[in-house]
């Protein structure tokens, strides 16, 4: 005789549907296949252009490497020629006024242990801080150490040496 209620399996199983049914993401509307110009104007990238969730777009702008401090992006932008930049924006990639960050310096340190520093300065149009120095060399083994203040929190990060790459907006090397 068969019983009229369910078996433990049936309902663990009916649970289980219901748990993911629950946690499955809500389909989305297909993106436009179609980007302007505009769209894609100083990302550098069609793939993230008009991205606006935060944290959403981690492509580089102007050629660097892109980094996070807190809700703050900074792009590292290192020129074979020793030009270094760096560029601030928001948590859905907006250019942020480059005053925002103070006391920016940058170490490059060679894989013979050697170190250069290199003094930064606000260009001209306070849109990223900039310095020059010697020639990057090909050494894989090469870091570059950037230190800054931002909203009175002190910030330090080393990464690998990493050559810029081309942009629309970038300057020569």
């Amino acid at each position: 005789m068969a019983s009229r209620w369910p078996s433990v399996s049936q309902i663990a199983a009916a649970a289980l549907l219901c748990g993911v049914a629950a946690c499955a993401p809500e389909p989305q509307a297909p993106a436009s296949p179609q980007t302007s110009s505009a769209d894609t104007a100083g990302t550098g990238d069609g793939q993230h252009a008009g991205i606006t969730t935060p944290h959403g777009d981690h492509s580089p702008h102007h050629g660097g490497l892109v980094l996070m401090n807190g809700e703050t992006h900074y792009e590292v932008v290192m020129h074979p020629g020793g030009r270094v930049e760096l560029w601030l924006s928001d948590a859905v990639r907006e250019d942020l006024p480059a005053s925002l960050a103070s006391g920016v310096r940058v170490r490059v340190t060679l894989g013979n242990g050697q170190t250069r520093d290199i003094a930064m300065a606000l260009d001209e149009s306070g849109e990223s801080w900039v310095g020059a120095g010697a020639p990057f060399p090909a050494d894989p083994s090469t870091t570059v150490m950037v230190t800054y203040t931002l909203q009175g929190q002190p910030h330090e990060v080393e990464i690998p040496y990493t050559p810029a790459t081309p942009t629309a907006s970038a300057p020569p090397s």
